[in-house]
């Protein structure tokens, strides 16, 4: 190899490296930490009051407290965000937990910490776990946490979100279905303590519980536990970590295909705000998500 071949590769060499370290750092620093992915949507829903007219609704997951180097300012961030707004109610979509060290307790008081400024804003909100919490053995230790600071943690269950009016008669769900890893989800149990015409927000923390859902049981359905693939080309989910690993029947990059599910149903994935395996996000940044609910009908 002569010595101009040489410089050459030594060039080229310190090209990549110098590529690799800015998409480490974008990766791990800049997208995940200062980046939030504000998104807002109408979202019709059949039956909805007149009070509810213009309510919105926030929707966030996947805080991952316990995953090294966590993203803790990012969900405090997210959290004074919904305050600021002040919807009709905030869901949180699951997975509050990671690892179970150094104690399962200390994570759960963690998680409950960064959202109790929704609980003193009076927020209402709503909550249910995640495949982490069940995997980390905190799930009955965190339920009980985040009960006691008033959140409502629903496993299979519904609960009514807080009328603007309370005399008014007009309800509006929100229905809990628990993770489909462990195989805890179960629709039919959902649903059944539902008012056949009530008003209904569906959350759930795995998507793939999604199709169980009857036809037009969900008109507004949302998930997390994605986060979007994490590592991600952007807008092509399917071209990302979870994508390619096929950990997961759907990656979906916000709504669903029109064709995953029952018919009336819709489904919205939200990316998350923490991470899994490793402390990066490209091409699926921290996400807060706000719905204007409006009647269909």
């Amino acid at each position: 190899m002569t010595s101009r071949s040489r410089r050459t590769l030594v060039r080229v060499a310190a090209a990549a490296t110098a590529v690799v370290m800015a998409v480490l750092v974008y990766g791990s620093v800049l997208e995940p930490r200062l980046i939030l992915d504000e998104r807002r949507y109408r979202a019709e829903l059949p039956r909805l009051g007149r009070q509810w007219q213009g309510a919105e609704i926030a929707v966030f997951s996947d805080l991952q407290v316990g995953m090294w180097w966590a993203n803790t300012a990012m969900v405090e961030r997210v959290v004074d965000r919904v305050v600021d707004e002040r919807p009709a109610a905030a869901l949180v979509a699951g997975d509050f937990l990671y690892s179970a060290s150094p104690d399962v307790a200390e994570q759960a008081d963690t998680a409950v910490r960064l959202l109790e400024p929704l609980v003193e804003a009076g927020i209402p909100t709503f909550a249910v776990l995640g495949n982490h919490d069940y995997a980390v053995g905190g799930a009955d230790a965190l339920t009980d946490a985040l009960e006691e600071a008033g959140v409502t943690v629903l496993h299979n269950g519904v609960a009514r979100i807080p009328a603007p009016d309370p005399t008014s008669g007009e309800q509006l769900y929100v229905v809990g279905i628990a993770p489909t890893r462990p195989r805890l989800a179960d629709t039919g149990e959902a649903l059944s303590a539902l008012p056949p015409e009530g008003a209904r927000v569906v959350m759930m923390h795995n998507p793939t519980a999604f199709p169980q859902l009857p036809e037009g049981s969900a008109p507004l359905a949302v998930a997390g536990h994605t986060h979007c693939g994490q590592v991600a080309v952007p807008g092509m989910p399917q071209w990302s970590y979870l994508g390619l690993t096929a950990e997961e029947k759907i990656v979906a990059d916000g709504f669903a295909p029109t064709d995953y599910g029952a018919r009336g149903n819709d489904l919205f994935v939200t990316c998350g705000i923490g991470f899994s395996v490793v402390p990066v996000r490209i091409g699926a940044a921290p996400q807060v998500v706000f719905f204007e609910l409006m009647a269909s009908d």
